[in-house]
């Protein structure tokens, strides 16, 4: 070949090799800068310094797992280094415990609780950091597989058009999200450092860790590696279709075995966790007139130890999820950061500046009883049956006092639900707008394509759709196109991506903008291609979409199960069970009562000899309504925190968005029917025992 041939050709080669990587080497730049500069974590300091203190080695088992974490992770640390710091940092409690029971001893105290307390949380937090990389792990696994379905859709996309591997990675890399996009340029790192020669090796070892997790993404990159060497053009287009297809089939066969296999585990959790502890605290009051049992016992127990065993029980459920929908909406861009914040004049304050405030104010109120006491100690008024109701330094047995304790669980579950509200309705509603875009945008595609097929340019194309659409997201999408070509005087790419004015600004989708790319890379073969691409586009979207629709129904039984127990069934049977406690609680220490004022030796009201009363219901051990419901309430805000994140990461795999949207839902619902269920059900008992007692002669 001529010399000035081929250096026209090489020219042209490098231009086109510039085009395709414009919009990747900035990320990917960022992503160097990451992987040479990142700061060490708190976490990874602690691991790294125990570790040269002493080295604690796992077993081989966990430690050829964590490993495998620290890997997948990228976390600069070593399987050492995580015992040795869960180690210590479980030492320092359990020292802080035995220190306190020594004291005790030396004082001539004898301290129980705050030893085992401190204790039990060097166990817990043993047990969070020794397996905090696994954790980090699977939420990093989870997020992958959400957006493989995506990056086979992306990479199938643009080998319609383009038969180049490289390029279709990093088209992939660009449009996807964290932590699978930075996995792809990851391949191209390996690449660079020197580690693989070419872009098939990188690839094929990252696939390998993906053997035992997700086969169907393997066969997929597998599929369309192999069509670079199929000669014929449509055999070529058959294997990347195929590609696709692979990795739906799959998904949608593994989502239906994990649905079946969800529905028992679901059941067990939700007794063993929920409703037989919530049940069996409706015999706390007798346990404390019986056992003596102190209510921080029943505190620690209710709001420690059983929240700690319904998220790790949880957390193993969603070990198992496979693959699901991903979401093409980021969070991560800087676009939306304002979103997240309120905006005050012309300055942006977090949503904490609200709940922080509001969250004290009502905490205060609801700990009146307590502060209120300590002022006022032998005030009649405050200390009377409706009020307070504190017998000497026992109590508050009140009514008054168990309605303001109700503020306390109400404090927490207000305080979060708004910061959560504040900090995700902007953004939510931009999804909304932007999923409802997507569910249009196949037929709009094909739409698209058939006009260009039928001969009109692309600029009078989208002036066509715009005006068949109009009233639609979809419409509002291809008019602004629309308008920016005619009015603007601007390009196509223009139109579609300007910085400023580009329609994709009010669209924030990555499937409709790698669409858009796809759309402008082909026009410059010909419109025939451009017809072509988007039409099969709009064929992928269809198919994903069917999927997607299929998964959610596989789940909406179990889903439809976990929504009910968190709004209606868990704070029902808690208030109902605050109800009865405050009632046995009353009955007993109002017994006590009518004890001391009549004498030992003599026969009650009710024909029971007063001694064997008062040594069986002592009024020093019962546990006072207030706490009761104390507890019970904490205990359903934690309780609907778990399993709201659980529910979010059933459907959705890991979803921050959407976890928090449904936070500041659940919360308020359920903590405003719960505060309901206990009034109606408290005054109501309280006003038969009113008349059982007055009947038998004693007074409540």
């Amino acid at each position: 070949m001529r010399k000035d041939v081929e250096d026209i050709l090489e020219k042209y080669k490098r231009k086109l090799e510039e085009k395709s990587d414009e919009g990747f080497s900035g990320e990917y730049k960022r992503f160097k800068e990451e992987q040479i500069g990142k700061e060490l974590s708190f976490y990874e300091k602690g691991c790294n310094t125990c570790k040269n203190i002493l080295a604690v080695r796992p077993n081989e088992k966990n430690n050829e797992k964590l490993w495998e974490s620290i890997q997948t992770t990228g976390l600069k640390i070593t399987p050492e280094g995580v015992m040795s710091f869960a180690f210590f940092v479980s030492l320092v409690f359990i020292l802080i415990g035995v220190i306190i029971f020594i004291l005790g001893l030396l004082i001539g105290s004898f301290l129980f609780f705050f030893p085992i307390f401190f204790i039990a949380l060097g166990i817990l937090f043993f047990k969070i950091l020794s397996g905090y990389p696994n954790q980090k792990a699977l939420k990093w696994r989870i997020q992958a597989e959400n957006q493989m379905v995506l990056c086979i859709l992306y990479v199938v996309m643009y080998m319609r058009h383009t038969s180049n591997l490289e390029h279709a990675v990093k088209f992939a890399a660009q449009h996807i999200q964290d932590p699978l996009s930075s996995d792809l340029k990851k391949v191209f790192w390996n690449i660079e450092t020197g580690k693989y020669n070419t872009v098939h090796e990188s690839l094929n070892a990252y696939l390998e860790n993906w053997k035992g997790y997700n086969v169907d993404f393997v066969n997929s990159f597998h599929l369309i590696e192999s069509s670079l060497y199929e000669p014929k053009e449509n055999r070529r287009l058959e294997i990347l279709e195929r590609a696709l297809t692979t990795i739906l089939d799959g998904t949608y066969e593994k989502m239906l075995h994990y649905a079946q296999d969800l529905k028992s585990p679901i059941t067990t959790l939700y007794m063993l966790g929920i409703i037989l502890p919530v049940l069996g605290l409706i015999m706390l009051p007798l346990m404390g007139g019986f056992l003596g049992v102190k209510w921080y016992w029943i505190a620690f127990f209710y709001n420690l130890l059983l929240p700690a065993f319904v998220y790790f029980a949880g957390n193993k459920l969603l070990i198992k999820r496979p693959a699901g929908e991903g979401e093409s909406f980021s969070l991560n861009e800087s676009l939306f950061n304002e979103y997240k914040y309120l905006k005050i004049g012309d300055a942006l304050v977090s949503p904490a500046i609200l709940a922080v405030p509001l969250f004290l104010i009502i905490l205060i109120a609801g700990l009146s009883p307590l502060w209120m006491h300590v002022l006022f100690p032998n005030n009649g008024f405050l200390n009377g049956d409706w009020i307070f109701g504190y017998r000497g330094e026992n109590g508050p047995f009140g009514f008054g006092a168990l309605v303001l304790s109700l503020a306390i669980p109400l404090s927490i579950a207000l305080s979060l639900g708004i910061y959560y509200k504040l900090k995700s309705r902007k953004l939510v509603r931009i999804r909304e707008d932007t999923r409802e875009l997507e569910r249009e945008f196949a037929g709009s595609l094909f739409q698209l394509g058939n006009r260009i097929e039928d001969g009109l340019p692309v600029e009078l194309a989208f002036s066509k759709v715009a005006e068949n659409l109009e009233g639609t997201m979809s419409g509002k999408f291809f008019s602004m196109v629309s308008n920016n070509l005619r009015s603007m005087g601007m390009g196509l790419k223009e139109a579609i991506f300007n910085l400023k004015r580009g329609a994709i600004l009010g669209f924030p989708s990555k499937v409709i903008s790698s669409s858009m790319e796809v759309l402008i890379e082909s026009a410059r073969k010909g419109p025939g291609i451009v017809a072509h691409a988007l039409m099969s586009i709009s064929n992928y979207m269809i198919a994903i979409h069917k999927v997607n629709e299929r998964l959610r129904d596989l789940l909406a039984d179990v889903l439809s199960s976990m929504k009910s127990q968190i709004n209606f069934l868990t704070p029902l049977i808690a208030g109902i069970v605050v109800g009865i406690g405050s009632l046995i609680t009353n009955i007993i220490s109002n017994l006590g009562s009518l004890l001391v004022g009549t004498g030992t030796g003599e026969s009650a009201p009710i024909g029971v000899n007063l001694t064997i009363l008062s040594e069986v219901f002592p009024i020093d051990k019962l546990i006072p309504p207030f706490y009761f419901q104390l507890i019970v309430g904490l205990y359903l805000v934690q309780i609907t925190y778990i399993l709201t994140v659980l529910a979010n990461g059933v459907e959705n795999g890991v979803d921050k968005l959407n976890e928090e949207n449904l936070l500041s839902k659940n919360l308020y619902k359920s903590m405003l029917f719960y505060i309901l269920v206990t009034l109606i059900t408290t005054i109501i008992l309280t006003i038969m025992a009113r008349g059982v007692m007055n009947t038998g002669g004693g007074a409540l």
